[in-house]
């Protein structure tokens, strides 16, 4: 029953991602740091959609343990850059 559920998930962030409407972008949206955070973020994106789809596939508890500290590092990792985002931040450090 949980695999379904996870299945579900993933195809409802995917398409959310699709259907969401790109945001009007100021010049700071623009720069190249900020192009290079958005990257970055679609990219984590990604990762976090392919390990939700290997936990499905997990047969063994030592390897679906391991995706479950992933998606958690990939979540913190998006939750970060997305604040920075959102701040207009695109240089970390700054």
């Amino acid at each position: 029953m949980a695999r379904g559920w996870e299945s579900k998930a993933v195809a409802d962030q995917i398409e959310e991602g699709q259907s969401r409407a790109p945001a009007p972008q100021s010049r700071d949206d623009r720069s190249p740091a900020m192009l290079v955070r958005r990257q970055q973020l679609e990219s984590l994106r990604l990762s976090r959609a392919r390990t939700l789809a290997q936990m499905e596939q997990a047969g063994r508890p030592s390897y679906r343990q391991m995706l479950e500290r992933a998606l958690r590092a990939l979540e913190a990792q998006i939750e970060e850059i997305s604040r920075e985002i959102s701040h207009g931040k695109g240089n970390p450090h700054g």
